[in-house]
């Protein structure tokens, strides 16, 4: 499984408009993706920050997201965050979403 992380500073007072916009816009839209296997996103309250962990079955799906749909993404967001976000890739470790994901895969 491979993890794309994105932290964003928000605009004061954006953090409803933020959430808002991800359940209608953003999750619907990474649901979509080839390889994408889930969506976890914090906040900060006292830094008006928020971060983001999105699970993909393989890096290669997760460039394509990359390279293909995230700016589309940043576009819709623009008007709430400053600054430029930070994304960081990882390789999981350990897991137990991805060992409860290949569970219900084989038993599908």
């Amino acid at each position: 499984m491979f993890i794309r992380k994105v932290t964003i500073l928000l605009k004061p007072n954006s953090i409803s408009k933020y959430s808002r916009l991800m359940e209608e816009e953003v999750i619907p839209t990474l649901r979509k993706q080839n390889g994408f296997q889930d969506v976890i996103t914090f906040f900060a309250p006292s830094e008006d920050a928020v971060t983001g962990i999105s699970l993909w079955d393989k890096a290669s799906n997760a460039e394509t997201y990359r390279h293909e749909t995230y700016p589309a993404v940043l576009k819709k967001l623009a008007v709430l965050i400053e600054g430029t976000p930070k994304v960081d890739t990882y390789e999981t470790l350990n897991s137990t979403f991805h060992k409860s994901a290949t569970a219900l895969a084989a038993a599908a």
